[in-house]
């Protein structure tokens, strides 16, 4: 009988044991994310200051490009940091969807690219085995891009999931630059023309919402919460944004929503009801 009451002892005493370990084990491996995460942001911080100096400006951030097509500024920020095909930004770009020249003839990210079009080249900012740089159609599957061409290049975050498409990708890192001619950050009228930053700008993608859970909605799709949580508290007078001469840059964060208390940027995100 002694031996039977040791013996459930010990397998109680070992299944308590395993239960911390495996308690420990996510843990740490929901840590590394949480440690790696803002390091992406600033290594992405520091390839945009460089695309700035060699390009005399951020890149833009508009939903859509010249010709009207969707082409938001995750977007935008891939293909500043990267270029279209991951071996560079083209001098010539205009930041047009389907990646031809300002006036549409010519094809800047060919395939196989010849010394003539590699010289045109700056870049890539971001080593390419750390840039976290994947096709829309691997976060959300075939089918379910919406208005974008589903090979169009984003960054995801350092959260990596199973998605729709069987690979494991972080979700898009969301780029807004500040309008250099902007003048406030209105929480009560989102599409007040003078906000210095434009929450259209990734709303299209924010839409999209979170691969493979159709239910699922992110809070950023409301715009006031984009406007709320990104009102910098040191502007004790008129509401002022955080970063309002640069960019700002969105992590969905561990859970994988937009606009939660979780969220990792490149300021104080501070979460507000």
């Amino acid at each position: 009988m002694r031996n039977h009451t040791g013996l459930f002892m010990l397998v109680m005493v070992l299944g308590f044991v395993a239960m911390l370990w495996i308690i420990a084990h996510r843990q740490v491996c929901r840590g590394w994310p949480d440690i790696r995460q803002p390091t992406q942001l600033r290594s992405i911080e520091a390839a945009l200051e460089l695309f700035s100096n060699e390009s005399e400006g951020f890149p833009p951030s508009d939903a859509n490009d010249p010709t009207r097509a969707p082409y938001c500024g995750a977007m935008k920020l891939a293909e500043a940091v990267m270029g279209k095909d991951l071996i560079g930004f083209h001098s010539r770009s205009a930041f047009r969807a389907d990646g031809l020249d300002p006036d549409g003839g010519i094809a800047l990210y060919p395939d196989g690219p010849d010394k003539e079009n590699l010289g045109a080249r700056k870049g890539p900012y971001v080593q390419r085995e750390n840039a976290n740089a994947f096709r829309l159609v691997d976060v959300y599957g075939k089918g379910n891009t919406g208005p974008f061409d589903e090979g169009l290049l984003i960054l995801c975050d350092t959260y990596p999931r199973k998605r729709p498409s069987g690979k494991k990708t972080g979700m898009p890192i969301l780029y807004y630059r500040a309008r250099p001619k902007g003048t406030t950050h209105d929480v009560n009228d989102p599409d007040n023309p003078a906000n210095i930053y434009d929450y259209r700008d990734n709303q299209v993608l924010v839409g999209l919402g979170v691969p493979g859970e159709p239910k699922a909605v992110h809070p950023l799709s409301d715009p006031r919460r984009f406007y709320r949580n990104t009102r910098s508290d040191k502007s004790p007078g008129q509401s002022r944004p955080y970063r309002p001469d640069s960019f700002i840059l969105i992590s969905a964060g561990y859970d994988g929503l937009y606009g939660t208390a979780d969220d990792v940027c490149n300021f104080e995100w501070a979460y507000r009801e």
